[in-house]
């Protein structure tokens, strides 16, 4: 369809929850009505999607609807699914999604998610549905910056310091586990935003006796050192971790997600039963407890190792100030996108002037931590469950700005 023809945008949110996408929902309505064209809301993603045939109403999103939205709260007002359209049970989905859409006059789809939904984004692309895609996900794994990923390093940085309290109450170690499937991007950047003592990711697999050892000879030092004998050691873990012989260290009884994908619980407790294991054999645990007056024969004879779980917690609440300005460019940018028949692709970013964005099929790639930067954060300390390595660096002069990349 000619973007001349466009009269009316269907809004999509889909996948998981996270800061940022109220932002985007209101800069498409906002730069849609300076267009004059109408958007409405599609709710409940994909599924609603293929139900829309069935909706006697949808919402539109007017100037009273718009400011009812608050861009900095988490969620989306426009609701979510983990709905994969070529999923569903049903040959003839596709034509009933274009009824649907016809009934409604929507000419054209934005629609806000990751690496699944932008995969959907290609589908219907595909079959002469216009889409653009607004890449959303807090694991930040696809190759731009995603709406969400801020908000969710923020919130994992706040949790982590915050449990440092509770931590040096009772001189425990914590093992904090966080969201993040097959990359580490959220733990690593919230556990440097936290201090945390110990980062583990994906990316790097785990050897637990350098862990147990930076774990143990930090833990002691801090309590030796301190006047009252109170001392904490945190460790920010992603979920999807693996062993040294590349094994995912997850419960399997978690099941699997309606995308197919294996629910990666579990790493938290599995390092935590680790770290346990390895105190218990340790012969100068007992001697320590007892020089610092912590030890009681049969109740307390190792330090006590907690494993928490935000969950959700980190994509709910408020959004940050970053993904509230990415997502309200974003959303506005990915109007714009439409009107120059740029379908099938991903917003990038917005510099200035310049609209920039890709190939879906390209934007879903899964892009990883750059573990060259690790070494950086070893010499100040931070253990990532390796031998630390030296951080061999290069000179670079850049000129001009360059963008935000988490």
């Amino acid at each position: 369809m000619s973007s001349t023809h466009i009269k009316r945008i269907g809004v999509i949110t889909s996948g998981g929850d996270c800061g940022g996408l109220n932002a985007v929902i209101k800069g498409i309505a906002r730069e849609a009505y300076a267009r004059g064209i109408e958007s409405v809301v599609i709710p409940n993603g994909y599924a609603g999607l293929y139900n829309l045939v069935d909706l006697s109403e949808v919402v539109l999103l007017d100037a009273d609807r718009v400011s009812r939205i608050e861009a900095s709260l988490a969620g989306s007002e426009a609701g979510h699914s983990r709905v994969k359209i070529s999923k569903i049970a049903d040959p003839n989905k596709y034509e009933r999604i274009k009824e649907g859409l016809k009934k409604f006059g929507i000419d054209a789809l934005i629609i806000s998610g990751g690496d699944d939904t932008g995969s959907v984004v290609m589908d219907l692309s595909s079959r002469d549905i216009p889409c653009v895609h607004v890449p959303k996900t807090m694991d930040l794994d696809l190759q731009p910056y995603s709406v969400g990923g801020d908000s969710s390093i923020n919130r994992i940085a706040l949790f982590a310091r915050d449990l440092k309290t509770t931590g040096l109450s009772h001189n425990r170690i914590l093992v904090i586990e966080v969201f993040g499937r097959y990359v580490g991007h959220t733990a690593f950047r919230g556990g440097v935003g936290a201090e945390a003592d110990c980062i583990l990711i994906p990316e790097i697999p785990v050897d637990f006796n350098v862990v147990y050892e930076h774990m143990w000879k930090t833990y002691c030092g801090r309590i030796e050192r301190s006047d009252v004998k109170a001392g904490t050691y945190i460790i920010v873990v992603s979920e999807g971790i693996k062993d040294a012989s590349g094994q995912l260290l997850y419960d399997e009884s978690a099941g699997v997600d309606a995308f197919g994908h294996k629910k990666l619980a579990g790493a938290g407790r599995y390092v935590r039963q680790q770290l346990e294991k390895r105190l218990k054999e340790d012969p100068e645990v007992e001697t320590f407890m007892k020089k610092v007056g912590m030890y009681a024969p049969g109740v307390y004879e190792i330090p006590e190792v907690r494993e928490v779980t935000p969950g959700h917690l980190v994509r709910s609440g408020q959004s940050s100030a970053f993904d509230v300005n990415f997502g309200q460019k974003a959303g506005a940018a990915a109007v714009l996108l439409l009107l120059k028949d740029k379908t099938g692709t991903t917003l990038v970013s917005v510099n200035g002037n310049r609209i920039n964005y890709m190939p879906t099929s390209e934007a879903i790639k899964r892009r990883e931590v750059n573990v060259d930067e690790l070494a950086l954060f070893e010499s100040l300390g931070t253990c990532f469950g390796r031998e630390p390595k030296e951080y061999i660096y290069k000179l670079h002069e850049q000129k001009g700005a360059g963008e935000r990349h988490l």
